[in-house]
């Protein structure tokens, strides 16, 4: 993937330049901290798989990353996040309404993008994803500090604000290469499960990486007040002492006792159910890819299955 990667960095680096010189700064500034590109990545795989090798592939995979990139700035600012990928966060560097801005550049520059496409598919997909994703922030919103959400609850979460882009970028790739509907469909299940698991891997990883690998702050997901599997399932495993500890903490954003937390979350089996979970959502991501003929991408989309879930990062 590595030429084809370095083809969507450079559109990437020619759309984001503008008139304005803080947009320069921090788009670029996001953009330039790299990260694992697994959207861009699908666009490309999938158009790949089925036989398509037109320059629009490059075009597409640059829109998703500026989606996901806007998504993020406006992310960190909600989240009051520090870090990110490694480095400050740009609210951090530049403040609030500066990141929020350029996040809102980063979306129109995407429309503008897709419109030179000119597929009307394309934009019906990228409109539905994008107001999708902003349904799935407000929905996280609702639940910040909120221990009595449901599993179905959470799950919907993710669906939303990070398994929709995954979904959108898989069915790009199938609509560049003229799949029909029913085809299209199967590649957009592949990724709508391979982001569900994604994330829960991201959501476990709080609980049991290292900040140095992660790039973050371990516990962000807690200060955050945030309820993730690990927490829920770990207070319906609990005694009632450790559900009150858990519930505190989510309603609170209480880190304080993060040690003891993190304790309970491993001792109770919470991570490894939350593993299997993410396990589960690459075994059906890997049955949607019988729809596609055998070939060098559609081994490679077998691969992200594993590296999903089997990752530290």
């Amino acid at each position: 993937m590595a030429p084809e990667m370095r083809r969507v960095d450079a559109v990437i680096h020619e759309r984001l330049s503008s008139q304005v010189a803080l947009i320069d700064q921090i788009s670029t500034y996001i953009v330039s901290a790299g990260g694992k590109r697994i959207r861009p990545r699908l666009v490309l795989l999938f158009a790949q798989a089925l036989g398509f090798d037109g320059p629009e592939r490059y075009e597409l995979a640059a829109i998703v990353e500026f989606i996901h990139t806007a998504t993020l700035l406006h992310d960190d600012v909600v989240d009051e996040s520090s870090l990110r990928r490694g480095r400050a966060t740009s609210n951090a560097l530049f403040g609030n309404a500066a990141s929020v801005l350029v996040g809102d550049f980063l979306y129109s520059r995407a429309f503008q993008m897709m419109v030179s496409v000119n597929r009307m598919r394309v934009l019906d997909v990228l409109a539905d994803a994008t107001n999708v994703i902003a349904e799935g922030e407000v929905l996280q919103l609702i639940n910040m500090h909120d221990a009595d959400i449901t599993v179905e609850d959470y799950l919907r979460v993710i669906r939303f604000k990070t398994a929709k882009l995954f979904e959108a970028s898989a069915r790009l790739g199938a609509v560049l290469g003229g799949a029909e509907r029913a085809l299209e469909d199967r590649c957009a299940d592949y990724g709508r499960a391979l982001g569900t698991a994604f994330q829960l891997v991201d959501d476990l990883l709080d609980y049991e990486g290292k900040s140095a690998e992660l790039g973050k702050n371990v516990g962000d997901d807690l200060r955050e007040g945030k309820p993730t599997l690990p927490l829920l399932l770990a207070m319906q495993r609990g005694t009632e002492d450790e559900r009150q500890l858990v519930r505190h903490a989510i309603e609170h954003g209480e880190v304080e006792r993060l040690a003891e937390i993190v304790a309970l979350v491993q001792r109770t089996g919470a991570l490894e159910a939350t593993r299997d979970a993410a396990e589960a959502e690459a075994d059906r991501a890997r049955e949607c890819l019988a729809a596609l003929p055998e070939s060098q991408a559609r081994q490679a989309l077998l691969e992200l299955c594993v590296r999903a879930v089997h990752r530290s990062s």
